[in-house]
């Protein structure tokens, strides 16, 4: 496979928009974590259901951080390829752009992973809200 300079190129406005969007979802979450924290201290018969959504909290902050190492490590491998062009390294990297590839996969599927779980801290949410209607 012959591939040139463009091709890696092509990746750059996809992977620096993933990770924006990455970077303000932890920043979402972020804020979600200081609310829980103060509903915790204030709402004492709450907290069976806040300590739930913290839990998913946690797990979601991690998903979030490992997508941005991937996406992270994603870009480097992008440009690497780039510079081993540069250096006439072409099936070096090939290689390498394969693996920036796959990185990005892996971040894309943690992503996905990372919204079915957040699905469920919704429904939690919304659970609470239902229960505190109906009382």
């Amino acid at each position: 496979m012959n591939i040139d300079m463009t091709t890696p190129g092509l990746l750059f406005p996809a992977i620096t928009l993933m990770l924006l969007a990455f970077t303000n979802r932890f920043v979402a979450l972020a804020s979600l974590a200081r609310g829980l924290r103060q509903r915790y201290k204030e709402t004492p018969e709450m907290r069976a259901t806040l300590l739930g959504q913290i839990k998913n909290l946690k797990i979601r902050l991690q998903l979030i951080r490992n997508m941005q190492a991937l996406g992270i490590a994603s870009f480097f491998a992008c440009v690497l390829s780039m510079v081993l062009m540069y250096l006439s390294k072409q099936q070096l990297a090939a290689y390498v752009f394969g693996l920036s590839l796959f990185l990005l996969l892996g971040s894309l599927f943690l992503s996905f992973i990372e919204i079915q779980i957040s699905t469920k801290a919704i429904k939690l949410e919304l659970q609470d809200l239902e229960s505190t209607s109906t009382a």
